[in-house]
């Protein structure tokens, strides 16, 4: 295990957040509110963190290897929300530490959970710091690759692949270095398409930014306490809508569709019509029966119903209408999409949908072998054909996910979480989603649970980021072993 070089990259990166955190200093003194002095020590606080690795890393090689990649990813998504919660605690607009911890991994987790009660009072910049968390959380490990990479000759692979979500990873480009940048330009792409068209929307241009950094990173992060549903605006819902889905969607299949003039591409994929068709069933029978049980119009009931859809499906969070106050019977439904998730290799949250397309197809195959025991029954996924490591890996994380969410959910019910509520905020805590059910619902804030539980959720919300098996293999003997 090379200590210095891993020491050094997290310097490197420390040093990107405190880049991050000069510019709200900025926006804190332009504003000149009271949240300026905390921005500056916070700013001191990354640089100083900064410093220290790079002097312990003095001397390290260049070569990483896997093993160096995880540790890296791991570290960095916990010390990204330790510098990044001085800012919240500082400025004394959370409790304590628990609070500003909480909201600070929600944010880089691009989770959208959050325990603050008067949004609407914050600061400017203390408001920007918290989207743009979600900002940075919603690329992830792939923008601190780009920032890091130049110092490292052969750490990107083990970076990217340490961090990639989804169990098949590609490449866009030979070199990692040109993957990593071409993603982020469909990241950036995204967000200034969203930025413009909220704001020509009835968007300002503060508000616009913002959501368009907490839309495009799916986190869910607003300005206001009620969310979307403050502006009281369906044509910023509809761009929220396309822009929500669209940040769903693999960056890989975006890269081709948007640069590559690729159509076709995306429309066969597996995946996206798996998400597709997820999307369009689930939001016309949530859209029916907001139409026939709750009285609304057939335009809102199905604009209603595609915002919250697409909003859990892809672990935003945002809300236009409160969706503990529909049929009962819709919630299953809506805990299902939660679970599932958007697609691989983008900023959404969940178990993944290519995940569930494999799961179904090796049923499928396994239901034929029962008539025909000697047939070959290769599993394909875009005419490729899923080697058995893949699917064993498979298997072994939806165990552990659904181990990791039993155990939220008894963990959070022992420190005083209601049962029902403690499985919405198990699911939404893991895969990243933020608001959950009753009193957690998307219309309330978090600042009730007890400490315990929300550092049960600061966990699940770090396991469900790190797409949990990144997390695990840290614990076994084998990882830490010399050979």
């Amino acid at each position: 295990m090379n200590y210095r070089l891993i020491f050094r990259v997290l310097g490197s990166l420390a040093f990107v957040e405190a880049f991050f955190l000069l510019c709200c200093t900025i926006m804190a003194v332009f504003y000149a509110e009271d949240d300026t002095l905390a921005f500056v020590f916070s700013l001191c606080i990354a640089l100083g963190v900064g410093v220290f690795l790079q002097l312990a890393g003095r001397g390290a090689g260049s070569i990483m290897t896997r093993r160096d990649g995880y540790i890296v990813v791991s570290a960095s998504w916990i010390l990204f929300p330790l510098i990044g919660m001085f800012p919240y605690l500082l400025s004394r607009y959370t409790a304590g530490v628990t609070d500003a911890f909480f909201e600070s991994i929600s944010g880089f987790t691009s989770t959208g959970s959050t325990i603050m009660d008067n949004i609407d009072n914050c600061p400017h910049a203390l408001l920007f710091w918290r989207s743009l968390t979600q900002w940075v959380g919603g690329v992830g490990i792939i923008l601190f690759t780009i920032a890091v990479l130049p110092g490292i000759s052969m750490g990107g692979v083990n970076l990217f692949a340490a961090s990639s979500t989804g169990p098949l990873q590609g490449k866009l480009q030979p070199r990692i270095a040109s993957t990593t940048q071409w993603i982020l330009m469909v990241y950036l792409l995204l967000t200034v398409g969203c930025t413009i068209c909220l704001y020509f929307n009835g968007m300002d241009l503060f508000d616009a930014v913002n959501h368009a950094f907490t839309c495009i990173g799916t986190g869910g992060f607003s300005t206001h306490q009620d969310s979307i549903q403050y502006f009281d605006s369906p044509r910023i819902e509809y761009v929220l809508i396309i822009f929500m889905f669209f940040a769903g969607v693999n960056y890989n299949l975006l890269y081709f569709f948007a640069l590559r003039g690729k159509i076709k591409r995306l429309f066969k994929d597996t995946e996206f019509k798996w998400y597709t068709f997820l999307f369009v069933g689930v939001t016309l029978i949530c859209a029916l029966s907001l139409y026939f049980e709750n009285g609304m119009q057939a335009e809102t009931s199905l604009r209603t119903s595609a915002f919250q859809v697409i909003s859990l499906a892809t672990s935003t969070g945002y809300y236009s209408h409160d969706y503990m106050l529909w049929a009962p019977k819709l919630l299953p439904l809506l805990l299902l999409v939660m679970m599932i998730g958007g697609c691989s290799g983008s900023s959404a949250g969940g178990f993944k949908i290519i995940r569930l397309a494999m799961l179904w197809k090796i049923a499928k195959n396994e239901t034929k072998k029962l008539i025909h025991p000697n047939a070959v029954l290769p599993l394909r996924v875009n005419g490729n054909v899923v080697t058995t490591p893949v699917k064993i890996t498979l298997i072994a994380y939806t165990f552990l996910y659904l181990m990791v969410f039993f155990a939220g959910w008894v963990l959070l019910m022992l420190f005083g979480v209601e049962f029902s509520e403690a499985a919405g905020c198990s699911i939404s805590s893991l895969s990243n989603i933020g608001p959950a059910f009753e009193n957690y619902g998307p219309a309330a804030s978090w600042s009730e649970m007890t400490r315990g539980a929300k550092w049960v959720c600061s966990a699940l919300m770090f396991i469900g980021r790190l797409e949990i098996l990144s997390v695990f293999v840290l614990f076994t003997q084998t990882f830490w072993k010399r050979q």
